[in-house]
């Protein structure tokens, strides 16, 4: 069990994290894991209302807490949330302990997918196309920095896009996990 053992998939907000890696952990036979979902649990508190709470600093220490923690285990495909790769520790983290994908899609997607979502904290206030563009031109180079491999999600179905992933990896070179 190594690296390879363990898939990352990274992104903005309305990428397809998490859709993409239940159908890719589905086709691997791994185990899926969203971080976002894993801190309500842990909580009891959605994202939306940390935020208030605690503000995105708070949010973001139990997001490198839950970070450390998922990436340690084994057999998993895990969604991150979009702003993870925000902290250096974060990436360094990601890139070690296992393969890092990145789903990239273009904005008018991103905003397309988002506009009917309420519980996205970081889209709440202001115009949701400028915020998110903002948002998207600050983390597209650490999406970039942190990948070992992009797939761009729009305009397939998010099967077609799990299969091509699992493809993309078994010529990685991550054919024993790839391989399902």
């Amino acid at each position: 069990m190594g690296r390879a053992d363990r898939i990352f998939l990274i992104g903005p907000m309305g990428a397809g994290k998490s859709t993409i890696g239940r159908l890719l952990a589905e086709h691997l036979r791994k185990r899926f894991l969203d971080t976002d979902q894993e801190i309500e649990r842990r909580t009891g508190a959605s994202v939306s209302l940390i935020f208030d709470v605690e503000g995105e600093a708070g949010f973001r220490r139990r997001e490198a807490a839950v970070l450390e923690e998922l990436t340690r285990r084994p057999g998993v495909v895990l969604a991150t949330g979009g702003g993870a790769v925000l902290a250096p520790a974060n990436r360094a983290l990601l890139r070690r302990r296992g393969v890092v994908v990145y789903l990239h899609a273009p904005l008018d997607a991103l905003v397309a997918r988002t506009q009917r979502d309420r519980n996205r904290p970081l889209l709440r206030d202001g115009e949701r196309r400028a915020r998110l563009e903002a948002i998207v031109r600050a983390r597209e180079p650490l999406y970039r920095e942190t990948a070992d491999l992009v797939f761009v999600t729009h305009e397939r179905p998010p099967a077609l896009i799990a299969q091509e992933i699992a493809a993309g990896l078994r010529a990685y070179g991550c054919q024993e996990i790839a391989a399902g």
